[in-house]
């Protein structure tokens, strides 16, 4: 568990592995070690594939066990020769047949973003827009305080205090350009310490709107001093990836609406076509640093991956900008 651990709490690769050693201890617990074999895994792979499950889901699981065997190996637990017949099974290929293949993840479209950002708490659309202009990940966002903020040059520096390669040595830096700079002013004011974006402060503001909106007067036992409701469970000092991804959804939901009549089905078919997560704000921003440098590895820097080849699952194909350049050239 100290393995998959960063700053003393456990992140969440141990729990990628609960439902395929679940699977594994199911179907073939009682075996002897030495019995598992390429067989048995691809039998689990099938069992995966009937479930539903796509084909990334099965590879990754798959090789989820093979690390599991070899662990077992370098504890003197398997014989080395189990985990050798295990590496052996390659991965299901693109386009073999019965498999499901979840499409890739595409950039958002920013007239949709901008459509969707009325409906965003305030502290959320800058978020968002914060996000959109430098492309970092929903959680680096999420984490951003004044003081890993380095405005001594131009642009400013940010340097998240986590981020998902710190536990490979990688340092991560973010750069923050004149138009993300206008957005963060107002929030680099507060102590250092603390997180630019607040829930706490996202309820606070959302309140004072509600009350400007009401129609109604208050009650006079509550115009000198509003109390609050007391809250089952109070805000955090910062957003989460889950909280900034439901807000998100919950402005999508307003910005598109469904027809009415929808079934629950259909339903959950329309929310899924019309709302878009905080990731895709990376995709849409690695997508547009390569078609102004019509460089990968200007995106690959900005983006903070270690290989242009990850970097090329985030950035769609750029047509245009091929046509403009044979155009010129050819």
């Amino acid at each position: 568990m100290v393995h998959y651990s960063k700053h003393g709490k456990p992140i969440g690769t141990h729990e990628n592995y609960r439902p395929c050693l679940r699977l594994l201890r199911r179907e073939c617990g009682d075996w002897p070690v030495s019995a598992f074999g390429p067989k048995a895994l691809k039998a689990l792979r099938e069992k995966m594939r009937l479930a539903g499950n796509s084909r990334r889901y099965m590879n990754d699981n798959a090789d989820r066990i093979r690390r599991v065997f070899r662990w077992g190996v370098s504890e003197e637990l398997v014989p080395a020769e189990v985990l050798a017949r295990l590496d052996a099974v390659e991965g299901v290929r693109s386009g073999s047949a019965g498999v499901v293949e979840h499409p890739p993840v595409e950039p958002v479209s920013d007239v949709v973003v901008e459509a969707t950002l009325p409906f965003l708490p305030s502290v959320v659309r800058d978020m968002v827009r914060v996000q959109r202009l430098c492309g970092c990940r929903p959680g680096e966002v999420c984490i951003l305080r004044p003081q890993d903020i380095d405005r001594s040059s131009e642009p400013w520096i940010y340097r998240p205090y986590r981020h998902k390669t710190e536990h490979r040595g990688k340092q991560r830096l973010i750069f923050l350009g004149p138009k993300a700079q206008a957005i963060l002013l107002p929030y680099l004011t507060r102590n250092p310490q603390s997180y630019c974006f607040s829930p706490a402060d996202s309820e606070r503001l959302r309140n004072a709107a509600r009350r400007e909106q009401r129609q109604t007067p208050l009650p006079k036992t509550k115009q000198a001093q509003p109390v609050a409701r007391p809250r089952a469970r109070p805000p955090l000092a910062f957003y989460t990836n889950d909280s900034y991804r439901r807000a998100i959804e919950r402005a999508c939901d307003k910005a598109f609406p469904p027809p009415k009549g929808l079934k629950s089905a259909e339903l959950k078919a329309w929310r899924k076509a019309h709302r878009w997560a905080p990731n895709q704000l990376r995709h849409a921003a690695a997508t547009e640093i390569c078609a102004r440098t019509a460089s990968l590895v200007a995106a690959k820097e900005a983006l903070g991956h270690s290989s242009v080849r990850t970097t090329e699952n985030y950035v769609q194909p750029q047509y245009d900008l091929a046509r403009r350049i044979i155009q010129e050239i050819g």
